[in-house]
C-alpha cells in the first residue's frame, strides 16, 4: 500500500549572536559551538538567564511542592493522621514505566515515614484483566487489609465510581495524577495533578513520577527530621519515568530529569551492591546502554519495564526489580523483563503484518482516521503498533481487540485496545466526544485507551471520522506529516564533535526534540540486514538494517542504522537523508539513525514532471481584485508575503499533494520604517513589563510585522537596554528593573539596535522583492527548490 510521503522542512538557517557562541564554549571550552548556538537559537534560548538556566540545573529555581496550593495541605493533613493513628496505607500505581517508578518513588518516599510491609503497602493492576485506574475489586481487596487510605499515583483522576466505593468501605483517597482532569472536581480527600494549574507554570508538564516526588518532597518538608535517606535518591527513577512517558521536556520536567541522568551517572559509579538502585544498573546492562542519555531510557529501559505488563499482564515485580538489593533476586527479575521485551518485539511484528494487510484493502485518501479490528490481537502490543501506523500514515490510528467476555448480565462482548494520535490532533478529545458508545476510556491528547461493546464499534468508527473529517475541512493542515530538519551537514562533519554539540540540548525529549540532521546528495554502501535475536538466542521477525553513509566531503564512510527496515527499501544511488546522531555504547562507536531518506533522481524526475505539467497550477493573485479559479477546488492562498524561499516551497509541496493550485494572493508590505518597529517594541516591552502580562512569539510577530528571526534579534537587543526577557512554555514575560537608559546608550546597546534595524530593512527589502518578483521566477524556483537544490 503506497504510504504518505512526509513534507520536509529545513529550519532557516541562522547566525546565532556572538554571546551565545560564546557561552556555549565557556560550557564547552574545546568545542567550536556554533552548531550548539544554532540549535539553541532556533529553540528560543534568547538571553543569558535563559541559556544559565538551561545549561545548569544549578541556576535554575524548582517549584515548591506547595506550588499546587491547598490540595498539597490537605494531602499533608491526610498522610500525617495516617501516621499517627498507624492506619494502613495502600499505594495505587499503574503498570507502564511513568507508573511503575512512580509507585516506587512513593514506597520508597513514603516508606521514610510508614512501616513498608506493616503500614504501607502497594497495588499495581493487572493489565489485562483490571486495566489503567482504580478498580472496584481491587479496592475490595484493599479493605480486607484493613487499608484506610489510598494514595494513587499516575491514574485515577477520573474514576468517580471507584473512588465512590472506597468511600463506603471507610477508604479515603489522595490522587496523584497528571492525566486529563473531570469538570468536576473529584470527592477525594486531595488531588495533586499538575493539569489544574495554568498552561504556562513550571509543574503543568509533570509526569506521574514527578507528581509523585512533589509529594514526597512535600512530606520531607513537612517532616524534615524523619527520613533517613536523602530525597536526591529518588531522582534517577524520576528521571526515568518523565522521559519514559514522553512528557514536555520543560520546566521542572527539565531540571528533574537533568539532574536524574546526573544521579544515576554517580550511581552506576559505584559497585552494584552499593548502589541504590542496582536493578537499573543491571537494566541498562541488559539493554547494552550506559544511562547517560535520555535515549538509554526511551529506547532501553523504559520499553522493558512496559513489555511485563504487556506480555505478562502484571508488573508487580518490577517495583521489586527497581527496589531490591538482592543482587541474585535483581539478576532473575532483570532476565524476566528482558524475556518480555524480546517475546513483545515478535508479537508486535506479527500484529504490525496483519495490520498493514488490512490497511492494503482501505482508501486512505477517503478516510481521516484508522479504526482496525481482530479478534485475538495481543492488547499489549497495540498501543505500539498504533503508534508506527499513526506516524507512517500521518492518521490518527485506533485497534481493537475483540475479545469474547464471560456471560454476564448484558451479555456483552467487549473489544479492547489504544488510540495513538499524530501532529497536532487531540485523540483524546475525539474519542470522549463518542464517550456514550464506550464502556470505558482515558488517556491525553496524543494517546488513549478504550474498551467498547462490539456492536458499537461501526458507529463508533463512522462517528469519530466524521467529526475529524470536520475538523480537517475546517484546518486542512491538520493530517500534513512533516519531518523538520534542524541543521543541514556533510558526512565529514558527522563524530564525536559534533556529538558534543548537539549534548548541549539534553535531556530531549517532547518540547525538546533530538536534533535532525540533513545530509544532501549522499548515498549508501555496505547494507546488511539483521534480525534481532531475543534474550535466549530465539530469532526474533523484527529488522534492521545496517549501513555506510556517504558524500563527497569525506572518502570515509559513517556507520549507521535504520530500524524496521530492510535494505531492499534504501534509494539506490544518489539521495537525502534525515538523521540523528548517536553513540553506540555496545560498540563503542559514533552512528547515524536514519529517520527519512528520499532518492534524488525521483525528486529530479518529479520536477521534470512539474516543469511540464504543475508550473501553471501557480497562480498570480497580487493584484486581482476578484479571486477566479478554474479548478474544482479552492485553492491553498498564501496570504502572508515571505521573506524566503522555503516558506513558498511548504506551500507548494502542500498544494502538490492535495491536488489543488497555490495562489500568490500577498498584499504590498506596509510601509513602515525600521526605527517604528523598534519604538513599538520597546513600547511593547514597557507595557508587559508594567502590567505583568506576557505575550507569545506569534502575537509579537503580528503586531510588529516582522519574522521570528528579526523578533528574536530584538528581543536580545532588549536586554541590553535593561529588560529581561523570559520564555515560559512559549509566552514571553518581560521585566525591567531599573530605568532604562533611553538618551545614553552605551556602544554596545547602541550597536545592537543598530544590527536590529538592519535586519528589519533587509528582511523588509526580501518582502519588497517577494511582492514584486514576475511569476515566472515564482514557478521555476519554489519548484526547483522543492526538488532539487535551493539557491
Amino acid at each position: 500500500m503506497p504510504q504518505q510521503q512526509p513534507q520536509w522542512q529545513i529550519q532557516l538557517t541562522v547566525q546565532p549572536p556572538e554571546w551565545l557562541i560564546n557561552a556555549v564554549k565557556q560550557y564547552a571550552p574545546d568545542l567550536e559551538g556554533k552548531y550548539a548556538a544554532q540549535l539553541l537559537w532556533q529553540r528560543g534560548i534568547c538571553n543569558p538567564e535563559q541559556l544559565a538556566e538551561y545549561l545548569s540545573p544549578d541556576l535554575y529555581k524548582p517549584a515548591s511542592p506547595f506550588a499546587f496550593g491547598e490540595e498539597m495541605n490537605w494531602a499533608m493533613e491526610r498522610l500525617l493522621k495516617a501516621r499517627d493513628r498507624q492506619e494502613i496505607v495502600a499505594i495505587w500505581g499503574d503498570f507502564d514505566a511513568d507508573g511503575i517508578t512512580s509507585t516506587t518513588v512513593l514506597w520508597e518516599g513514603l516508606g521514610q515515614f510508614f512501616g513498608q510491609n506493616q503500614q504501607l503497602f502497594y497495588y499495581v493492576p493487572n493489565r489485562f484483566t483490571e486495566s489503567h485506574g482504580l478498580n472496584c475489586q481491587g479496592i475490595e481487596k484493599l479493605a480486607e487489609k484493613g487499608v484506610k487510605l489510598i494514595v494513587t499515583c499516575d491514574t485515577g483522576s477520573t474514576n468517580l465510581i471507584e473512588i465512590e466505593f472506597a468511600q463506603k468501605l471507610g477508604i479515603d483517597v489522595i490522587i496523584t495524577d497528571h492525566h486529563t482532569l473531570l469538570p468536576e472536581r473529584p470527592p477525594v480527600v486531595a488531588i495533586i495533578n499538575p493539569r489544574n494549574l495554568p498552561p504556562d507554570h513550571q509543574l503543568f508538564n509533570l509526569s506521574g513520577v514527578a507528581v509523585a516526588y512533589k509529594v514526597v518532597e512535600a512530606l520531607y518538608q513537612t517532616l524534615p527530621n524523619v527520613p533517613q535517606q536523602p530525597l536526591e535518591d529518588l531522582l534517577d527513577l524520576v528521571a526515568i519515568g518523565l522521559i519514559a512517558d514522553l512528557v514536555q521536556l520543560s520546566g521542572d520536567c527539565r531540571y528533574l530529569a537533568k539532574l536524574g541522568i546526573e544521579k544515576l551517572q554517580t550511581d552506576l559509579q559505584k559497585a552494584p551492591k552499593l548502589r541504590r538502585h542496582p536493578g537499573i544498573g543491571r537494566l541498562l546492562e541488559l539493554c547494552k546502554k550506559s544511562g547517560d542519555r535520555p535515549t538509554d531510557i526511551s529506547f532501553g529501559i523504559g520499553p522493558r519495564i512496559n513489555a511485563v505488563s504487556r506480555i505478562q499482564g502484571d508488573a508487580t515485580f518490577c517495583v521489586e526489580l527497581l527496589t531490591s538489593k538482592d543482587l541474585k533476586l535483581i539478576e532473575k527479575l532483570a532476565a524476566e523483563t528482558e524475556l518480555a521485551n524480546s517475546r513483545r518485539k515478535a508479537l508486535q511484528k506479527d500484529v504490525e503484518k496483519q495490520v498493514w494487510q488490512k490497511l492494503a484493502q482501505l482508501d486512505l485518501s477517503t478516510t481521516s482516521i484508522i479504526v482496525l479490528t481482530e479478534v485475538g490481537w495481543p492488547v499489549g502490543v497495540l498501543g505500539l503498533v498504533a503508534g508506527q501506523v499513526a506516524q507512517e500514515t500521518g492518521r490518527p490510528t485506533i485497534l481493537l481487540s475483540i475479545e469474547t467476555a464471560e456471560e454476564n448480565s448484558e451479555n456483552v462482548n467487549f473489544a479492547r485496545g489504544s488510540a495513538r494520535s499524530v501532529n497536532q490532533i487531540d485523540l483524546y478529545q475525539l474519542v470522549k466526544d463518542q464517550a456514550h458508545l464506550l464502556h470505558r476510556f482515558g488517556g491525553h491528547p496524543f494517546a488513549a485507551g478504550l474498551s467498547i461493546p462490539v456492536e458499537n464499534i461501526p458507529v463508533f468508527t463512522e462517528a469519530i471520522d466524521r467529526q475529524l473529517r470536520q475538523q480537517i475541512a475546517a484546518d486542512p493542515n491538520k493530517l500534513n506529516r512533516v519531518i523538520t530538519a534542524d541543521l543541514v551537514v556533510k558526512v565529514a562533519e558527522l563524530g564525536q564533535d559534533l556529538f558534543r554539540e548537539m549534548k548541549v540540548l539534553e535531556p530531549c525529549g517532547m518540547g525538546n526534540p533530538v536534533p535532525q540532521l540533513m545530509i544532501k546528495n549522499c548515498w549508501f554502501d555496505n547494507l546488511e540486514n539483521y534480525n534481532i535475536k531475543d534474550a535466549i538466542g530465539n530469532k526474533v521477525t523484527y529488522i534492521k538494517t545496517n549501513f555506510l553513509i556517504k558524500d563527497t566531503s569525506t572518502k570515509v564512510g559513517f556507520p549507521g542504522i535504520w530500524w524496521g527496515h530492510y535494505k531492499d527499501e534504501v534509494p539506490q544511488g544518489r539521495c537525502d537523508a534525515i538523521v540523528e546522531l548517536d553513540f553506540n555504547t555496545y560498540q563503542k562507536r559514533y552512528e547515524v539513525r536514519l529517520i527519512a531518506v528520499r532518492s534524488c533522481a525521483e525528486n529530479f524526475e518529479l520536477l521534470n514532471h512539474v516543469d511540464r505539467y504543475e508550473l501553471d497550477r501557480i497562480l498570480d493573485w497580487r493584484n486581482a481584485e476578484i479571486y477566479s479559479s478554474n479548478s474544482d477546488k479552492q485553492p491553498l492562498i498564501v496570504r502572508k508575503c515571505p521573506s524566503n524561499w522555503d516558506d513558498l516551497q511548504l506551500w507548494f509541496r502542500q498544494a502538490l499533494q492535495s491536488n489543488r493550485n497555490l495562489a500568490i494572493a500577498y498584499p504590498s508590505p506596509p510601509e513602515i520604517s525600521p526605527n517604528q518597529i523598534w519604538e513599538d517594541l520597546v513600547g511593547i516591552a514597557k507595557y508587559l513589563s508594567r502590567t505583568g502580562k506576557t505575550a507569545t512569539p506569534d502575537q509579537l510577530q503580528q503586531k510588529l510585522g516582522i519574522s521570528v528571526t528579526c523578533l528574536y534579534f530584538g528581543l536580545e537587543t532588549l536586554a541590553k537596554l535593561g529588560f529581561q526577557v523570559t520564555n515560559w512554555n512559549g509566552q514571553f514575560q518581560i521585566t525591567n528593573n531599573q530605568n532604562l537608559p533611553s538618551l545614553n546608550l552605551d556602544n554596545q546597546a547602541s550597536e545592537a539596535i543598530a544590527q536590529f534595524l538592519a535586519a528589519v530593512q533587509e528582511e523588509q527589502f526580501r518582502r519588497h522583492y517577494f511582492y514584486e518578483v514576475p511569476l515566472a521566477t515564482i514557478q521555476s524556483v519554489v519548484a526547483r527548490s522543492n526538488y532539487g537544490e535551493t539557491e
